[in-house]
């Protein structure tokens, strides 16, 4: 309770000295020349007076109390090309500039580096979503610096994610969202944070906003290795069809279709999105992978202060899989590595969106925006891993299920002003998530038909109330100070159906996470910040229930120090050395029904990108992440964090050789990882290629593309598991994998009209 009061003070103060300020002399708005869209973290700079800032959400920026005289405002964003607009600053005449921004090639020359830590990592990102354009819904997630992923379920279960020395699971600690709708879980079926991207067309993804560490007030729930968070395109420039195949029985169709097209600024417009995707797969056992995706979304600036956006969307998904194999299996010739041993494992999930959201511009340079969001969700996924350990007769496949509801809004306020003579920016936030998750289920199930016992069953309701304030004081021209605090509130609700009784209990539990970030402007091209903050995770209902309240808001202590550094017109780097810090916790196990303890855990590394233009046509990116993870309270040579990263790296080259010929070439590398505690046993690492060729002629593209181009051995999935086969008389425990793709070649073609 004295969190929550101390939490309303502070925004209490904040909104009582917000200022009106001074008149603005010039002002304006940042637009992509195509579709009249906002482009938020523009670079906007004064020459004349050698200073500058960046467009907000809207594509609004603003200069004060300028001297009169005549200027020159250079505005840059990646992927467009580079504007010089004169203007006239007069006593009481205020200028109001619209800025519309023709796309371009990406050109370094076009990026900035500037003391705005916002701006800088939406650089990257806008950057490398123009030389990685996504292709499949695994890139979505591949678009994250130093973030890895692997799939072990047939295509249609959640991938599991690698970051910042984390086994993140399917998403326990990285927080995603899709147009601001929440992608994880909580108290899921199958594992705590369980985040499924797959309702995503990649082709439909216009921004993609991420950072790693727990150090954004608006970010609650899971941002503790980081974030990512995808917007997609409010309208389409044109409709187009892409038709794609290859090996393996895979077969693709996209249609993007302008239903309603703009004429004219304020018209309203309407298009269609449609996935439809097949695969049998690379496995002996045909997988049956089928995938359907719909979005419709409506778009319409009301007016000039007014934005409107609604979006339907449907999932739905079914496989088969032939799950972890015993490396014992595959050595002694029992099956291939591309066998089974249970071969009856697959699933199905579908997701269905409602989400609108009202963008409004204020007086005084303010703006606020709106969202409700409604997701009705199912899931059923069959695994069995290990095979007939505990039921000799009928082998030990589980079966994991739920039906959910969430409903969900939130408010966010932004304002420009002088707070006790600085320049500040404030923004504010609150907001709610409610879900409704029912008959969460865990059965041992044989042949995924019958139903031989209920290991765990019950009624989920999670609620989520949080309120946050953060300040950006702009201290002098070359230093800016972030703070931030934000207040979540969880009442957690589970009903056990198993019980022969009525077993109903909640808890409600509150946790206050304050941020602090420096940006130091050493010179136009060199930036040095710091980042720190508290985050956290929140624990399935079932395991606060069960701990009565205790450490079920396990909180993350981040800190990060570096560098955004452009040392010559084409170079950018980034790198940053840091630290994360995970509180004690509980488990809950859902492959397994039951609660584990988990330890406090240590993890500092090293991050560093760069992304080069060695000429006209020819771009280079990499990543590369070393990590030190370790468990912090144990015993030495027993501090490993299984499966845990230590040392990673992504990157490649891209070619625009012409206006129709462009590909790129690109690695994956992961080094060994301990596989246990102990580090007895390892989770063997790899290096991919891929390569992606495209031809554009007209209205016309056609496409290439590759996986595991050198066709290398590799292992995907890998878990150190105990296990027993039919025709073994005692149990064994050893590394079981799901192996990676073989060389996978695909053609498409698109039509754009």
């Amino acid at each position: 309770m004295k969190s929550f009061t101390l939490f309303i003070c502070l925004i209490g103060l904040l909104v009582c000295t917000i200022g009106y300020g001074q008149q603005r002399t010039v002002a304006g708005t940042v637009r992509d020349a195509e579709n009249a869209e906002p482009l938020p973290a523009a670079t906007i700079y004064i020459q004349e007076l050698n200073v500058g800032t960046t467009a907000n959400a809207m594509g609004i920026f603003q200069f004060k109390n300028l001297p009169n005289g005549e200027y020159t405002l250079e505005i840059s964003f990646v992927g467009f090309a580079k504007k010089i607009i004169p203007f006239t600053v007069a006593s009481g005449s205020p200028q109001s500039i619209e800025v519309t921004m023709q796309p371009e090639v990406v050109r370094m020359e076009d990026v900035e580096v500037s003391q705005n830590l916002q701006y800088n990592a939406t650089s990257f990102s806008a950057m490398d979503l123009r030389l990685r354009p996504i292709q499949t819904s695994q890139d979505v997630l591949k678009i994250v610096p130093g973030l890895f992923i692997a799939q072990h379920a047939g295509g249609g279960k959640a991938e599991q994610i690698f970051l910042r020395g984390f086994d993140i699971d399917h998403g326990t600690d990285i927080s995603l969202e899709v147009d601001g709708m929440p992608v994880n879980m909580v108290s899921h079926a199958h594992g705590q944070g369980y985040a499924d991207l797959h309702f995503v067309i990649p082709e439909t993804i216009d921004r993609v906003a991420f950072d790693k560490g727990p150090y954004y007030s608006s970010i609650g729930n899971f941002n503790t290795a980081g974030y990512a968070h995808f917007s997609t395109k409010k309208r389409l420039s044109e409709s187009s069809v892409k038709l794609e195949g290859g090996q393996f029985g895979t077969f693709r169709t996209v249609g993007l279709l302008n239903l309603i097209s703009p004429q004219t600024t304020y018209a309203p417009s309407l298009y269609l999105a449609t996935e439809f995707f097949r695969s049998d797969g690379y496995f002996e056992s045909p997988q049956f992978f089928n995938r359907l995706n719909a979005l419709l979304k409506y778009h319409q600036r009301l007016d000039s202060k007014r934005t409107l956006d609604i979006s339907l969307s449907a999932f739905n998904s079914s496989w088969d899989a032939s799950g972890q194999i015993p490396e014992r299996a595959v050595e002694n010739g029992t099956i291939s590595r591309f066998g089974a041993i249970d071969d009856t494992e697959g699933g199905m999930t579908s997701r269905m969106n409602v989400n609108a959201r009202l963008a409004r511009e204020l007086r005084n340079d303010a703006w606020t925006e709106s969202q409700f969001y409604f997701t009705q969700y199912d899931f059923e996924l069959v695994s069995n891993f290990t095979f007939f350990l505990n039921d000799p007769e009928n082998g030990d496949q589980i079966t994991q299920s739920e039906q959910r509801q969430i409903f969900g809004t939130r408010h966010n306020y932004w304002t420009e002003h002088q707070l006790l003579g600085i320049s500040a920016q404030t923004e504010l936030g609150v907001g709610f998530r409610h879900d409704i998750n029912e008959n969460v289920r865990l059965s041992r199930t044989l042949q995924r038909q019958t139903v031989l016992e209920d290991l765990a069953y019950g009624d989920v309701q999670e609620t989520n109330i949080f309120a946050f304030a953060e300040e950006i004081f702009t201290l002098s021209p070359r230093f800016t100070m972030t703070t931030g605090l934000r207040f979540d509130h969880f009442t957690f609700d589970y009903r056990n159906k198993l019980s022969s009784t009525y077993e109903r209990s909640a808890i409600n539990k509150s946790v206050l996470s304050p941020k602090l970030q420096l940006s130091y402007q050493a010179s136009e091209r060199l930036n040095l910040y710091l980042k720190s903050g508290l985050g956290f995770h929140s624990n399935d209902s079932r395991v606060v229930v069960q701990q009565t309240g205790r450490e079920i808001l396990p909180k993350a202590y981040g800190l990060d120090v570096g560098i955004h550094w452009k040392p010559v017109d084409r170079l950018l780097i980034n790198a940053a050395l840091w630290r994360l810090d995970l509180d004690q916790e509980f488990v809950y196990v859902g492959d397994a029904g039951i609660v584990e303890p988990s330890g406090k855990t240590r993890r500092e590394g090293i991050d560093l990108s760069i992304r080069y233009q060695a000429n006209a046509w020819l771009y280079f990116t990499s990543d590369v992440n070393y990590t030190i993870p370790r468990a912090v309270g144990t015993a030495e040579g027993e501090h490993f964090i299984p499966l845990a990263p230590t040392f990673t790296s992504i990157g490649g080259l891209t070619a625009e050789l012409t206006n129709t010929l462009s590909g790129s070439l690109r690695y994956r590398f992961m080094d060994n990882r301990p596989a246990n505690e102990d580090n007895s046993l390892h989770a063997e690492g790899y290096f991919l290629m891929d390569a992606v060729l495209n031809y554009t002629l007209g209205t016309f593209e056609l496409g290439l593309s590759i996986e595991n181009l050198t066709n290398a051995t590799w292992k995907e999935a890998q878990f150190e598991t105990e296990s027993q086969l039919r025709n073994e008389s005692k149990p064994i425990s050893e590394i079981h994998f799901t192996p990676g793709t073989p060389f996978q070649a695909r053609l498409s073609a698109t039509v754009r009209f």
